[in-house]
């Protein structure tokens, strides 16, 4: 039988997207919500789905910062055994575990869960919602998907709790999957390009203070520590036209001014694609405010990049730039030497002040020297940018994997929750003396 032929036959088949809570010892709301989590929604919803969205992390923030942005409730429970000598206060992150039960008991039985994950060593949150989950609706099939179930596959099918584990991209598995579980399937299969899909289904959330924003998927790099090609095989970008009529869109429905890009690779080819959105949002006039916090690839600021930015105006502006160590000590294929010293020079010329251009330092790497950090984060202030400290996490499949499972105190590979950069796992000689060194250092 086609699977265009069981819609027909099922009278609106109900599904739960459920986004689950962050277990970790700190978690702060920066500009994140579950995007990829939405488009699901909005193409299952086209496909005449009944769709209902319990996200964890969909609530007020504990304390608020700026453009919306800020940290999430927290309620301290038991610290796993694995993290037991970490010297801060485990917790839950998002809703109150009431709440959840109480939205779940309101809802209708559904004939599927579908439930998405982020950071590997977030998954107590993802068995905590698939247990509740099962506990109200036991005979609903559970399908987790995401970054967890994409890049800890085998972890996650023996300790999700999940009937089935999707990897990679969700929307064509899961159309095969929905199709195994002996449910009706979605017909036509998901579109393969960006610009054939529906807009995400933003309106499912409840406190929205800005607008997720998707012009590609993927990253044309592949640096050594970052997962997006195994997340993304394939990079994909919409037309500019069609990102402008987006952002016209949700303007006009839900009156937000806040844009948060979250592509990897933005400022590629910035000519024909952002710099050609910003003049036509100039020329139209709907006014936004722009927010980087995947950062952005200093090495492609030009004078006029950095003019459009400014004039956009981008308000929260991050460079992701590792270590300003040039040759064998780099990781990632981001900078040449002049390129940030450039690039620093064309937003201050633009009118960025020194204080508003971030600039993302990765430290923790394996093998990496203090001096190494130490001397990025005074470079970075030479040259009148503002140090971020991001902290690494190792993770399965990248080309630094091996080195991080050689060089760290844990064993990397038998629990994700080794990978928390809480723990700097890849740091032989780590102190909390030493982390808050650094940290002065960059705040100063």
């Amino acid at each position: 039988m086609r699977l265009s032929h069981c819609l027909e036959m099922a009278t609106n088949p109900v599904l739960l997207l459920i986004n689950p809570w962050i277990y970790d010892f700190a978690a702060y709301d920066f500009f994140a919500r579950p995007l990829g989590l939405l488009y699901l929604a909005s193409y299952l919803s086209s496909q005449g789905y009944a769709v209902h969205l319990l996200d964890c992390l969909d609530t007020p923030q504990a304390r608020t910062g700026a453009f919306g942005t800020g940290r999430y409730p927290k309620e301290i429970i038991p610290t796993p055994e694995a993290l037991r000598g970490i010297p801060r206060r485990y917790g839950r992150y998002g809703i109150r575990e009431a709440d959840f039960k109480a939205r779940l008991a309101a809802l209708p039985r559904p004939d599927a869960i579908l439930v998405t994950s982020l950071m590997t060593y977030w998954y107590p949150g993802v068995q905590a919602a698939i247990s509740l989950a099962r506990e109200q609706f036991p005979a609903a099939p559970v399908i987790l998907g995401g970054i967890y179930a994409t890049l800890c596959p085998e972890h996650a099918r023996e300790h999700s709790g999940a009937d089935a584990v999707v990897t990679g991209p969700g929307e064509a598995a899961l159309v095969h999957q929905l199709a195994a579980l002996g449910l009706p399937g979605p017909a036509p299969a998901p579109p393969s390009d960006l610009d054939s899909q529906p807009y995400p289904a933003l309106d499912l959330l409840q406190h929205l203070p800005y607008l997720p924003l998707l012009t590609s998927r993927g990253c044309p790099l592949d640096c050594s520590y970052c997962a997006s090609r195994l997340l993304q095989p394939r990079y994909q970008r919409r037309p500019p036209g069609a990102v402008v009529a987006e952002l016209r869109h949700w303007q006009a429905r839900l009156h937000l001014a806040d844009v948060a890009f979250y592509d990897d690779a933005l400022l590629l080819e910035a000519e024909n694609h952002l710099l050609v959105m910003l003049e036509e949002l100039a020329r139209q006039g709907p006014s936004f405010r722009f927010h980087t916090p995947n950062g952005l690839h200093a090495r492609l600021i030009t004078p006029e990049v950095a003019r459009w930015l400014h004039r956009a105006p981008f308000k929260t502006l991050r460079l992701g730039v590792e270590t300003v160590a040039l040759g064998s000590k780099r990781l990632d294929h981001k900078l040449q030497a002049g390129e940030l010293e450039a690039a620093l020079r064309y937003l201050k010329e633009a009118g960025f002040r020194g204080e508003e251009i971030g600039v993302y330092l990765l430290m923790g790497l394996p093998h990496q020297e203090e001096n190494e950090i130490s001397h990025s984060i005074r470079r970075v202030k030479e040259l009148g940018g503002a140090p971020v400290l991001a902290q690494y996490s190792p993770i399965p499949g990248t080309a630094l994997w091996p080195q991080a499972v050689a060089a760290s105190r844990y064993d990397l590979a038998s629990d994700p929750l080794f990978h928390n950069n809480s723990l700097f796992p890849c740091w032989p000689q780590f102190s909390w003396e030493r982390y808050s060194r650094l940290k002065r250092l960059a705040s100063e």
